[in-house]
């Protein structure tokens, strides 16, 4: 049952691509400011608010000649926050060039220089922290070149060893998450040649024996939590006439069932998904109001 939803920042020309989650106490939501979709240098801006209600803008970053996109925003385990963007240069000859970055911070406010982390090219698109340790899925390739997954570990965020070659065709934006008993578990988009429908991995430790399940819908965005009592949700674009952002169950053998669709449409998903005093906060951004907006929306789960 979606409670609420309402539009947190717009002042953007182009605000898109959001991630939430809250530390010490207050919410935090970055994402994307520029001038279209992609193609600009876009910055981050980092929203803080203490009740979810009124927000502040705590810092805008950017990079000279850098597109900082997609950034991603988690807790590490001594307390700070870890800020993760794809650096994006473009070429006078149209060439594509990315570098995963990340920044610290300790209020929000404040932020530490970037530093790259893994080879040009490696996109890191979200990391999660599982027992102390970060663990993420790099895509490899674009354009006509097919996507490969690359699964890392780090036990400080900036550096990383690589675990695992993927053997999943057009791999590309991967959410990792891991259940009570261990296992890992993967929603990855596949774009590109060889992609189609989004695939769902799983894998006990340590994380090197995959199996998964092709889904019967693409996905774009995706993100997924594993609630404590072990239900999967998951946020993703729902492709159609009229793109939307949609919440749907989750499950490693049986995909995706889509349970609600978010106030949206136009250029819309990826979301930020936070489990909170028994509701899911959901950010994510959509065009269907005049320019693309950044929104929150509360929502009651079944039982």
């Amino acid at each position: 049952m979606l409670l609420s939803v309402r539009r947190i920042w717009d002042q953007g020309a182009y605000n898109c691509f959001t991630d939430l989650c809250r530390h010490r106490g207050r919410w935090v939501c970055v994402f994307r400011e520029g001038t279209a979709h992609a193609g600009d240098n876009g910055t981050v801006r980092v929203l803080t608010s203490d009740d979810g209600d009124a927000w502040h803008s705590a810092a805008s970053l950017r990079v000279d000649g850098v597109d900082l996109r997609d950034p991603k925003v988690c807790v590490t385990p001594d307390d700070r926050l870890m800020l993760l963007v794809g650096g994006t240069v473009y070429g006078r000859d149209g060439s594509i060039l990315r570098r995963s970055m990340v920044s610290y911070s300790c209020d929000a406010r404040e932020w530490t220089p970037w530093v790259q982390v893994l080879a040009d090219g490696h996109w890191l698109w979200r990391v999660t922290w599982h027992r102390d340790t970060a663990y993420g899925v790099s895509k490899l390739g674009d354009g006509d070149v097919p996507k490969r997954g690359f699964l890392w570990r780090s036990c400080n965020g900036s550096e990383y060893e690589l675990r695992h070659r993927y053997d999943v065709p057009a791999m590309s934006e991967t959410t990792l998450r891991f259940t009570a008993d261990e296992a890992a578990i993967a929603l990855t988009r596949r774009t590109g040649p060889g992609g189609g429908n989004a695939w769902i991995g799983s894998s006990p430790p340590p994380c090197t024996q995959w199996s998964w399940t092709e889904t019967d819908r693409p996905v774009g965005g995706p993100n997924f939590l594993v609630l404590p009592g072990g239900a999967m949700w998951a946020t993703s674009r729902v492709y159609g006439d009229e793109p939307t952002t949609g919440l749907f169950r989750m499950a490693p053998g049986s995909g995706l069932e889509l349970a609600l669709t978010l106030p949206s449409g136009g250029d819309t998903s990826y979301a930020g998904m936070v489990w909170h005093d028994g509701l899911l906060w959901i950010s994510y951004y959509a065009s269907h109001e005049e320019r693309p907006s950044i929104y929150l929306a509360k929502v009651r789960l079944p039982e």
